[in-house]
């Protein structure tokens, strides 16, 4: 047995008395934490159990809250009758396993093109029904260290980020100005989940079966949580259904409200859908810094990081109804040419694709598990620099963003709505090719006539 496996096994005596770990095996995925799947046992029985822990100490220094306050929040809304996994133990410093939490494990589907090619007939309206249980968890029952979310404030930050990361993406700073001028007066608080959405929901035939997930959650706004499952990124290429990839905004709205949820403002629900799509892209752009820092080495860490560039298209198609209907229908320019053909020496285009083509042929065929997904992001990533190769396009321009985030520029601009069409094309192409947003822009935005 391995000494992490022997260290969890000292924890889980401490949680369920005397057993035996097996079947521990990373779970693939996860933008933010590990989860180790393992089996406990005990007296001549197996239950099945998952340990949700921080990658790094680094990676928890400025969150709001710990594992130990995340834990008693997943107590807290499972008491409250929310469909949240049973927490069975947190980590002590003396566990030597970091930072983290147990919880028994929910058998049922988590991958949403598995539950989204065919979803149980209810889910939807299981969606709505449990949100707003959620958003009515009394605040006095859960932790004092959930913070609350002041949107003012928290779009503040989003700009002084955005200028951290250099402040030269004119797509994300035009979604600021837009938050900063459409800035809805402060709603009456609850406690909102923070990641609501595809991917964090377990389901089996009868429909909802977990809630996961709970590390931000924050006391605020509820059309918060309505808006971030409808994020284009977030129903998973069925963009003909807005409401999480299932149905119509006008069902899941009414499932929620017939819950006991409050009434939902459509211009407020607005306002937190581009809000929403802003913050993942600089999120997207801090996973990049998280590598760099050195406070997660993932590979994973760095793929995600270019998949700014498919919120920025999302955040066109969500504001070019800005703009005046004469730049709305202007045809876009040109692409730039395409690289020329390599002579000569290998390229740094050939070397790559060398080492993408070792890995696909040597390495993906013989690992599995958490080792699998790594050979598949680490491609994924050799992709995104020989089509970048390829295309030498870029996203920054400091002079334009500065413009729009101050006002002087704005969509009424001639050719400006053009000219960002044509980039959040053109950048999404090379990094994330198989957005299915990408296509959808490209034919009503007449890039398919080309």
């Amino acid at each position: 047995m391995s000494d992490f496996a022997e260290r969890l096994a000292a924890a889980m005596w401490r949680f369920a008395g005397k057993g035996e770990v097996s079947a521990l095996s990373r779970l693939s995925g996860g933008a933010n934490m590990e989860s180790w799947a393992f089996e406990w046992v005990a007296g001549g029985r197996t239950a099945p159990y998952v340990l949700r822990r921080a990658p790094s100490a680094a990676y928890m220094a400025d969150r709001p809250f710990g594992h130990a306050d995340e834990a008693a929040l997943v107590i807290a809304a499972r008491a409250g009758g929310v469909k949240a996994p049973e927490v069975v133990g947190v980590l002590g410093d003396a566990d030597g396993l970091g930072s983290g939490y147990v919880m028994r494990r929910v058998l049922a589907e988590v991958a949403p093109a598995t539950i989204l090619a065919d979803p149980p007939p209810s889910l939807l309206a299981d969606l709505g029904r449990e949100l707003a249980h959620i958003h009515a968890i009394p605040l006095d029952t859960i932790p004092a260290a959930i913070p609350h979310m002041d949107t003012g404030e928290a779009l503040a930050a989003l700009r002084a980020r955005f200028l951290d990361h250099g402040g030269d993406r004119p797509v994300i700073a035009l979604a600021i100005k837009w938050c900063e001028e459409h800035l809805p007066a402060p709603a009456d608080p609850v406690l909102v989940h923070g990641d609501y959405r595809m991917g964090n929901i377990m389901v089996d035939a009868d429909g909802l079966a977990a809630v996961l997930d709970w590390e931000l959650a924050h006391r605020g706004d509820a059309h918060e949580d309505l808006a971030f499952g409808c994020m284009s990124v977030w129903r998973f290429g069925q963009l003909d259904r807005p409401a999480f990839g299932l149905g119509s905004l006008d069902d899941f709205f009414a499932a929620y409200e017939a819950a006991g949820g409050r009434p939902v403002d459509r211009e407020r629900f607005r306002f937190w859908l581009v809000y929403r799509t802003l913050w993942w892209a600089l999120g997207c752009l801090q996973m990049g810094e998280a590598w760099r820092s050195g406070a997660d080495r993932t590979v994973e860490r760095v793929v995600v990081g270019r998949r700014t560039a498919e919120q920025e298209l999302d955040l066109v198609r969500l504001l070019e109804m800005e703009a005046p209907e004469a730049e709305r229908a202007r045809p876009l320019p040109p692409s730039p040419p395409a690289a020329p053909a390599p002579t000569g020496e290998p390229t740094n285009r050939e070397m790559v694709q060398a080492v993408r083509d070792w890995i696909e042929g040597a390495i993906k065929p013989h690992a599995a598990g958490h080792a699998k997904f790594e050979a598949v992001v680490a491609m994924n990533a050799l992709g995104i620099v020989l089509r970048d190769l390829d295309a030498g396009t870029r996203a920054e321009d400091k002079a334009l963003a500065d413009e729009l985030l101050s006002g002087a520029a704005t969509l009424a601009r001639p050719v400006l709505l053009a000219n960002l069409r044509r980039a959040v094309l053109d950048k999404c192409a090379v990094d994330s090719p198989k957005y299915a947003a990408l296509a959808a822009a490209r034919a009503e935005w007449g890039a398919d006539k080309e």
